[in-house]
């Protein structure tokens, strides 16, 4: 196996830090963790060949900072940047930056990424692919009135989306037209505020939907593949919870429709790298394209845990230009993922930082856990909640969701002021629609208290 590259920069934080210095060392890649002041202790510094230092905490001053990332690469002599996820893992301009300066960018390429984050340009190619779309509008709209009359045309509900959106943010579901006009201006002024950019665009909302995606890799030759479905519609605020490959109940036939259909759309918009179609499922078995999302997934590992491809890997080979050889990868087994989260079921979910006096993480056959966290470590509240991600396999449904009710009873993670969705994904994992698989995204929005899954 040749090596793809001499030194990778990783251009992100946590547990998708280390999961990708995981995989270059066992390439023979040396790497470079950038870090705020707030993780100049973190796993990822440890774990790296080299780190630097790119600004404080906050993130718009370390993580989104594109001269000071390009800066530590160019002084470490890095020959490509991996953005993981979030932060600037789908921001063109960030891409275009990096090739300019001579860096290779492992990811889809800037005109790609472009096309296919602005949600209304994404619809209209993902149409002209023939792929199906929920009724609404194919271009961002800028007239209230106009979008207003359209909800009232396609009928209620309806769901007002950000151009700009992403990550199950700039988003709101309308059930009637009294409540269009404010909804409408209350997303438009999100929209603005959090991605800079206040165009949206009106779809009808499919209610008891679920939420399936299908992973893409695709080279610089030409050739796109995926490698099956995953199911996550365990959400709660348009955030996942619970992930799982392949997605249940569905028929062989369908399975292989959807993603043929996203190997369509990807192939009709060029695209490179590793990515993700994701689509809404009706109970009817219709199924309709959302959005692409031109990065790694948080819920990757149990694509790999059904296929046996270190997806990092081939992300690494298909940016160094190598061919893909991957054949086609029928998924053996089901796997399944938990995120921990550092936040408070009982409190609407809200952000629990602070010290982990006590952090006792499941082992065992079959089971996988990727986190930065130990005890003794200081949740800082900068960022994101997650705190580690529990995966387990096993040959079939029944079996890794009891693997994963043992592995979550093995957790303990404390501290003051500490809260997790440990218990609350335990109960999960008991609610009889989620053991029937006739789960969708409506489940744990439907729940009044954490209480209630029990």
């Amino acid at each position: 196996m040749t090596r793809p590259f001499h030194k990778v920069l990783v251009a992100n934080r946590g547990e998708i830090a280390v999961r990708v210095i995981r995989t270059c060392r066992e390439l023979g890649i040396a790497t470079v963790a950038v870090h705020s002041a707030a993780d100049r202790d973190s796993a990822a510094v440890r774990l790296a060949d080299e780190h630097v230092q790119i600004g404080p905490a906050p993130a718009k001053r370390s993580y989104l900072s594109i001269p000071a990332i390009i800066e530590a690469a160019r002084a470490t002599g890095a020959d490509a940047i991996h953005p993981g996820y979030g932060f600037l893992s789908e921001d063109p301009d960030f891409a275009e930056v990096c090739q300019a300066e001579g860096f290779v960018f492992v990811g889809a390429p800037p005109a790609v990424m472009a096309r296919l984050g602005d949600k209304s340009t994404a619809r209209a190619l993902m149409a002209d692919a023939g792929l199906p779309l929920l009724p609404g509008s194919r271009d961002a709209i800028d007239d209230p009135d106009g979008a207003r009359a359209l909800a009232d045309e396609i009928g209620y509900p309806v769901i007002i989306k950000a151009v700009a959106g992403g990550g199950g943010r700039g988003m709101r579901v309308v059930r009637d037209g009294e409540e269009f006009a404010t909804a409408w201006q209350h997303t438009r002024a999100a929209a603005a505020a959090v991605f800079g950019d206040g165009r949206l665009y009106v779809e009808r909302y499919l209610e008891s939907a679920r939420h399936v995606e299908v992973q893409i890799l695709a080279d610089t030759h030409g050739t796109v593949r995926h490698l099956g479905l995953r199911d996550c519609s365990l959400q709660r605020r348009h955030q996942k919870l619970v992930e799982e490959s392949p997605a249940p109940g569905l028929s062989p036939e369908l399975a292989d429709r959807i993603g043929a259909a996203a190997v369509r759309g990807c192939e009709a918009a060029g695209y490179v790298g590793a990515g993700t179609v994701e689509f809404l499922l009706a109970p009817d078995g219709r199924f309709y394209f959302m959005e692409v999302n031109c990065r790694l997934q948080v819920e990757h590992p149990v694509t790999e845990m059904v296929t046996g491809v270190d997806l990092v890997a081939e992300q690494l080979r298909i940016a160094a230009g190598d061919p893909l050889t991957l054949g086609d990868r029928a998924p053996y087994g089901v796997a399944i993922e938990c995120r921990l989260n550092a936040e408070d079921p009982e409190r609407a979910f809200a952000p629990a930082p602070g010290t982990l006096v006590e952090c006792a993480l499941p082992a065992g056959p079959f089971v996988r856990v990727d986190t930065q966290v130990a005890q003794g470590y200081a949740i800082p509240p900068h960022y994101d909640s997650l705190l580690a991600k529990v995966i387990v396999w096993a040959p079939d449904r029944p079996t890794a969701i009891a693997r994963m009710r043992r592995a979550l009873a093995e957790t303990t993670i404390t501290g003051p002021g500490v809260a997790t969705t440990t218990d609350f994904l335990h109960d999960i994992l008991d609610h009889p629609r989620f053991r029937a698989a006739t789960h969708d995204t409506a489940l744990i929005g439907a729940l009044n208290e954490p209480a209630a899954v029990r």
